[in-house]
């Protein structure tokens, strides 16, 4: 677009597009190209949490994060692919973390009235979210891939129904208060240690816990709360082999994905094939 057009923008109000908005307390705003014409190659996403709320985990395919903490604390978990290890970096009002392109990832929020501002190297960055992996990919697959039972992963992700974006959901029937302890765990820079996987007992505030023996307890259905995912360290003696390369996912996936530059956007994966 020429500058000199009367259609360019240099103003936007990114309080007028919210993305997601979960309560008053918890919502993200953004702003993108299609809000701001003369943006060029960089967007951005205002995200408002309290205490215990996270932004689900989810990857960018097409662009590196920023995240840049202007008030509260956070905790932005992001896996290493190349080291497979979980590296939790707390952040507060002045502090950034940096999570490369197609990275996986995550941010709770440690108190509340928590304002992180997440900056992208993408005039729309697109977004796979973990709610929508597991509520897209078929029960059976699950089931079979990873020797589940079927019909307890059936009945554990039936509550995941739309895309999540922050949760727990609004209608979680179980929400165990949140405290400072999360962001105690991790005081400074990185929560893993070089050459160390993340601390035993990671991240889960308190009454939250994975399952044990199984995906879910015998007889249960809705999901209790959030699961702290499991941390591998890499052996020791073990050396990543020569030519590895970052799982694929680095470019766009049409079809899969959505920008964030549209208003509470749907995934089109109806056409998802395994």
């Amino acid at each position: 677009m020429g500058f000199g057009s009367p259609d360019t923008q240099f103003f936007f109000d990114v309080n007028t597009n919210t993305l997601f908005k979960k309560d008053d307390r918890n919502f993200i705003n953004a702003l993108g190209i299609q809000q701001l014409n003369t943006l060029g190659n960089s967007s951005l996403l205002d995200i408002y949490l309290s205490a215990g709320n996270v932004v689900e985990p989810h990857y960018h395919q097409n662009a590196c994060e920023l995240v840049y903490c202007i008030s509260g604390a956070a905790v932005v978990s992001i896996l290493n692919p190349f080291s497979k290890q979980l590296l939790n970096i707390p952040i507060k009002p002045g502090q950034v973390a940096n999570v490369p392109k197609a990275w996986w990832h995550y941010e709770i929020a440690s108190v509340d009235n928590t304002h992180l501002l997440a900056i992208f190297d993408a005039p729309t960055p697109e977004v796979i979210l973990g709610s929508d992996i597991l509520r897209l990919t078929p029960a059976n697959v699950w089931a079979h891939t990873y020797c589940l039972d079927e019909k307890k992963v059936s009945e554990t992700f039936a509550p995941i129904e739309p895309s999540v974006f922050i949760g727990p959901p609004a209608n979680c029937p179980k929400r165990p208060p949140f405290s400072a302890e999360y962001e105690q765990r991790y005081p400074q820079g990185y929560a893993a240690p070089q050459g160390y996987g993340a601390p035993q007992g990671y991240g889960a505030p308190q009454g939250y816990g994975a399952p044990q023996s199984s995906l879910v307890p015998q007889g249960h259905v809705p999901i209790q709360g959030y699961s702290a995912p499991q941390v591998y360290s890499i052996p020791q003696g073990y050396a990543v082999p020569q030519g590895y390369a970052a799982p694929q996912g680095h470019g766009e996936a049409p079809g899969n994905s959505q920008p964030y530059s549209l208003r509470f956007p749907q995934p089109k994966w109806d056409d998802l094939t395994l």
